[in-house]
């Protein structure tokens, strides 16, 4: 339970590169009075450490991944299990790539969540490749440039929606178009069971 007497919340903000995970995470984290916990912010630099070492610049090189994937999303994940067990409310945010694909990997996040004492839920921002080509190309981020250099641009993203219960959000709209109904199905907890639609 919270200091306002209500549950508290874990709220796992995903969906491709440029879909604006970070800007809803931004909205939706004061409006529960919960931490943001983004994965980019909390480990970027000491990725880029550790690529530097490795003699990766792109973020997304498989060799990098591979080196720093479990480190990075164990930091997050154990920061937000503090955070609940103190009684605050936590929205991560991250691609949860395993996480949404394998309802085993999904259920064992789930787990620890609950266990520190949070009610979790599943954000999924849908986009369409050419809107996430669109987007990446607008925000010119120097993280974006080895994607948009590789033959095929961003065509390697992963488009395809959890196979685990899940809010879906559709990406094409506004974020803060989209804070009061996710607001609504994250409140209602209605995540369990279903895979309702925000649209």
């Amino acid at each position: 339970m919270n200091e306002a007497g209500g549950e508290s919340l874990a709220v796992v903000v995903t969906g491709p590169q440029g879909s604006g995970k970070s800007t809803l995470a931004a909205l939706l984290a004061p409006r529960l009075g919960a931490a943001l916990l983004d994965l980019d912010t909390a480990t970027a630099d000491l990725t880029a450490v550790i690529g530097d070492l490795l003699g990766v610049e792109d973020l997304d090189d498989p060799v990098l991944a591979r080196a720093t994937r479990d480190a990075r999303y164990a930091a997050i994940i154990a920061v937000a299990e503090e955070n609940l067990r103190l009684g605050l409310s936590v929205v991560l945010v991250a691609p949860f790539t395993a996480e949404r694909r394998d309802p085993t990997a999904w259920s064992a996040l789930a787990a620890r969540l609950e266990g520190a004492g949070g009610r979790p839920s599943l954000v999924w921002l849908e986009i369409d490749a050419v809107a996430v080509e669109e987007r990446i190309r607008r925000r010119r981020a120097g993280r974006d440039a080895p994607r948009l250099a590789r033959e095929g641009g961003v065509s390697g993203l992963d488009l395809a929606a959890p196979r685990v219960p899940h809010i879906r959000a559709d990406a094409g709209q506004a974020p803060e178009a989209l804070v009061g109904p996710v607001l609504e199905r994250v409140l209602g907890g209605s995540v369990r069971g279903d895979v309702p639609s925000v649209s």
